[in-house]
């Protein structure tokens, strides 16, 4: 997506010098009133530049999308232009974000979810902010104890996706289960994520501890060992690698949604493998903009949004009485099981699953 530049309204606009044409004691008199009015009319003219017009800066993921029309009305409903920045996967981002408490990049984020939540949160890294819609619906999938740093847009399922076309050609069984990974024929086939950087891949990793208790180790070796090939986000999993994605790749089994069979004919998704996810929005601590960027968490729970999110990322929205698009529940399956663990049992292990993840795999 084309980053928009909004107009640039540097601090110096906001001052002058009047003329030297009075007498000594005129002047005198007239310059302290002068003054105060200058000082006050500067103090307006700038207040009133940084809350109409200008340029609020997201920064979100690669995946991010969202239809031109549905971005252009940000800026017809507020006067604001919209600058997208994208910082590769969620984890990265969640990095980035969390690395520059106070000295943010842009005004807000988009793309961090409850698998990562904690990390910008502890760094103190967001600015308090509850939106009034939320009441109407995102409010029930609030990070605990954090109810005004983040607010959720949407929500999903991470699951694998099969690619029932590819083994339909050839007249081969596709896995019925998660844990079918562990078997070689299977294990080759497979493109999975990096949870150090990607959030579908924290999913996963999150489903096998969730689902296997003590033996998800023992079974991220099996798979690895099968030659499971493992890349740094969805967006080169899916769209390169997977056999079904746009790149037409070589392996018929992917990391990705249980919606994404909705986009994506002749797939189908493992509803057993499923985990929970949540993408929120937030103010970043120390924006230029933060009128603006109040604007922008608003709008991400505007029925524009919020309607277009289906058929732009394939997630549900979070909001209530929002319109899917004909035919998507049936296309998008809910899931038999969920592996859901707590916010704060993530929060205290999911640094040392990663490292335990790590010396498994061999990364």
């Amino acid at each position: 997506m084309e980053q928009q530049q909004g107009t640039d309204v540097p601090g110096r606009r906001c001052g002058g010098r009047r003329g030297n044409v009075l007498g000594r004691a005129a002047r005198r008199t007239l310059a302290l009133a002068a003054g105060v009015l200058m000082v006050a009319g500067a103090a307006v003219a700038c207040a009133d530049e940084s809350t109409t017009g200008g340029e609020v800066t997201l920064l979100t993921h690669d995946s991010f999308e969202l239809p031109e029309s549905v971005i252009d009305g940000f800026r017809r409903e507020t006067g604001l232009t919209l600058k997208i920045v994208k910082s590769g996967d969620a984890g990265q981002l969640a990095s980035t974000v969390s690395l520059t408490p106070g000295a943010p990049k842009g005004d807000v984020v988009f793309g961090i979810d409850n698998t990562f939540a904690s990390r910008p949160i502890e760094a103190g890294a967001l600015e308090a902010y509850a939106p009034p819609a939320a009441a109407n619906g995102a409010a029930e999938y609030a990070v605990p104890g954090a109810t005004d740093l983040l607010t959720a847009v949407d929500r999903g399922d991470v699951c694998l996706n099969i690619d029932d076309a590819w083994y339909e050609s050839r007249g081969i069984t596709p896995p019925q289960s998660f844990r079918d990974l562990a078997r070689p024929e299977y294990a080759a086939q497979t493109v999975l994520t990096d949870p150090a950087t990607s959030s579908p891949g924290t999913a996963f990793l999150l489903t096998t501890v969730g689902a296997l208790g003590d033996g998800w180790q023992y079974y991220w070796k099996r798979v690895v060992d099968g030659g499971a090939e493992i890349v740094s986000g969805w967006e080169v999993a899916y769209n390169q690698v997977f056999s079904a994605g746009e790149g037409k790749g070589d392996r018929p089994i992917v990391l990705s949604y249980a919606s994404s069979p909705a986009a994506t004919p002749n797939t189908s998704a493992l509803l057993d493998s499923c985990f929970p996810q949540v993408e929120y929005v937030g103010i970043l601590k120390g924006t230029r903009n933060s009128s603006g960027a109040r604007q922008l968490v608003d709008y991400m729970l505007s029925p524009e949004v919020q309607a277009a999110l289906p058929e732009s990322m394939y997630v549900y929205p979070v909001q209530r009485d929002v319109p899917l698009p004909e035919g998507w529940p049936a296309r998008a399956e809910v899931p038999e099981w969920i592996s859901s663990l707590p916010p704060a049992t993530i929060a205290d292990n999911r640094e040392k699953w990663l490292d335990q993840w790590r010396a498994v795999v061999g990364r």
